[in-house]
């Protein structure tokens, strides 16, 4: 994967972010209402916020995304929206994404990251604990596809 780079969000790279999102969200669960609206307007959904997008490429193909919102809490940021391809998955791009963007929460002045997944995503748990992330007793917010919370303290 010597070619895979990290790019920003870009109004052109919206259909990606849908699309590699979308696929994953359908083939396990449902999409909710915050995810079409995060995924169909990111720009105000997820930038507006103050929030960050970015993209693994590999040549001119978009591989992967993960998305950055800052949470009700002062210095408490939320990673969200990490796809990568099902043809790319387990070659780096996922590490690569959350590292890239945990060092963009950091810049931002976050003091933790946190998500939300589901033990069904294996593979993106075992991704989550590899980048340091810690499985928390916690509630998982507001959505309805969330059995796991993990955080990171930066």
């Amino acid at each position: 994967m010597s070619e895979l780079r990290i790019i920003p969000y870009s109004p052109e790279l919206q259909p990606s972010f849908e699309a590699i999102n979308k696929a994953w969200v359908n083939q396990y669960f449902t999409l909710e209402p915050f995810d079409i609206a995060q995924l169909e307007q990111p720009e105000e959904n997820i930038l507006g916020k103050g929030g960050e997008i970015i993209f693994a490429a590999l040549g001119s193909e978009i591989i992967g995304t993960v998305a950055l919102v800052p949470s009700q809490e002062e210095g408490i940021w939320e990673m969200i929206k990490m796809g990568v391809s099902p043809s790319f998955q387990w070659k780096g791009a996922g590490t690569l994404l959350g590292n890239k963007i945990l060092e963009i929460a950091k810049n931002k002045g976050a003091k933790k990251v946190q998500l939300f997944s589901h033990t069904k995503l294996e593979a993106a748990l075992h991704l989550y604990a590899k980048l340091g992330f810690s499985q928390c007793a916690s509630s998982c917010s507001g959505y309805g596809r969330c059995n796991v919370k993990m955080e990171i303290e930066l």
